[in-house]
């Protein structure tokens, strides 16, 4: 059945089995990534963190997070990303900070940190005299 030599497209066309079914593919595998997509997709549904959770947001919540701990990695001069650069990834960005603030990563360890009434005080006003400027201050002999 041809209306004006192109096909009709409806119910029986789309059931009729026309073609081989087509395998799905996974949207990890579309996007090249190694991490889940529909997975982290199902988590921020599922914690709550928001009333709606659009199609991409998992898609770019990985990609910024691998984008992050891939910079924490490279500056400590390794190739693989482990927990302790995911960690330091999402704990020095303000945003995914604030997303995963309840979040423990299993081998991830703590921020650095240094409370400052620890460190050593600086003596601001005081300077070590050396002996060289003291003998040339010292008075001249007539």
């Amino acid at each position: 059945m041809e209306l004006g030599g192109k096909a009709r497209k409806g119910a029986g066309g789309r059931r009729g089995g026309g073609g081989p079914k087509k395998k799905p593919v996974s949207r990890s595998v579309k996007a090249g990534l190694q991490f889940p997509v529909g997975r982290i997709g199902r988590y921020l549904k599922n914690g709550r963190y928001a009333k709606r959770v659009g199609t991409g947001a998992p898609l770019l919540l990985d990609l910024q997070v691998l984008e992050l701990a891939g910079n924490a990695a490279r500056d400590n001069k390794k190739n693989r990303i482990i927990p302790r650069h995911v960690l330091l990834a999402i704990r020095n960005d303000e945003e995914l900070g604030k997303l995963l603030a309840g979040v423990t990563i299993a081998h991830g360890g703590v921020l650095p940190n240094i409370n400052p009434v620890l460190l050593p005080k600086k003596a601001a006003g005081k300077e070590p005299k050396s002996p060289a400027k003291s003998a040339a201050k010292s008075p001249k002999k007539p």
